[in-house]
């Protein structure tokens, strides 16, 4: 387990493979964690960095703020300690808004940005996802563990095709969480919205939907293209809110081959 200290707090991260660095941004609830396959297939050919937000997983826990605005500085910080100049992002769902918000910052130290069911527009998060972004209710949730980790096998059939695999990984993941973290990071998230400033994006781009996401609306692709248009846009029609975990070799063919274009 590796880590670093920023001004801003620790921050756990995992490396592996050789080559081009790559940064890899995780989602909601999520962690370093689920990006382990992908490390794994990608480390043939690039060397993969995968941290864990703020509040998130084995990073610092002692911020009164957990904004993706806070997630962007953290990406660019997290460079600047490791001494990567520039290099791709790759962010899936608040790690994909991240990845493009902090595109957006510092365009100098992105070469290429993929989202993988990320918000454009942070009111096409699901109601029920909005509603944690409540103070309140985002507490009472969250402090209910038990009750929390039912409801997430209950509907779980219907944000994954395997949710045998995502159900101990999402509840593992939300164990290391904060009351804080959980419903300051996607009530930021709901309340952001990159399209006015997508036309600025002048990287190679890549957004990658699952047509059956419950998590993301499943047609934020198309304010994507909208404001970047010449971004690549993959659907993949037998995905939900985690191709990666749904459709795994498609998806690692789709990611490997927008890293390697020129």
């Amino acid at each position: 387990m590796s880590s670093i200290v920023t001004n801003q707090g620790i921050v756990h991260y995992e490396t592996y493979g050789y080559g081009t660095p790559v940064i890899l941004l995780h989602g909601w609830l999520g962690s370093w964690a689920f990006w382990q396959p992908t490390m794994a297939a990608l480390g043939k050919h690039y060397r993969c960095y995968a941290l864990d937000f703020w509040g998130f997983g084995d990073s610092g826990k002692k911020r009164e703020s957990y904004a993706v605005d806070d997630f962007m500085e953290l990406a660019i910080q997290f460079m600047d300690a490791l001494g990567i100049d520039s290099a791709p992002l790759i962010g899936h769902s608040m790690g994909g808004t991240t990845s493009l918000g902090a595109t957006l910052r510092y365009p100098e130290r992105v070469k290429k940005v993929c989202v993988i069911g990320s918000p454009i527009v942070g009111t096409s998060l699901s109601p029920f996802l909005q509603l944690a972004g409540i103070p309140w209710i985002g507490s009472i949730v969250r402090s209910m563990p038990s009750v929390l980790a039912l409801g997430l096998r209950t509907f779980s059939p219907f944000i994954t095709k395997k949710p045998d695999e995502w159900y101990p990984r999402i509840v593992q993941d939300i164990s290391q969480t904060t009351v804080e973290s959980f419903f300051s990071s996607i009530g930021s998230l709901q309340r952001t919205d990159l399209r006015p400033r997508l036309s600025q994006i002048k990287v190679p781009t890549m957004g990658v939907y699952g047509q059956t996401d419950v998590i993301v609306h499943p047609k934020q692709y198309i304010p994507l293209k909208e404001g970047v248009k010449h971004a690549r846009i993959e659907l993949m029609p037998n995905s939900g809110h985690f191709p990666m975990i749904d459709e795994p070799e498609q998806y690692l063919t789709l990611v490997k081959s927008f890293l390697d274009e020129a």
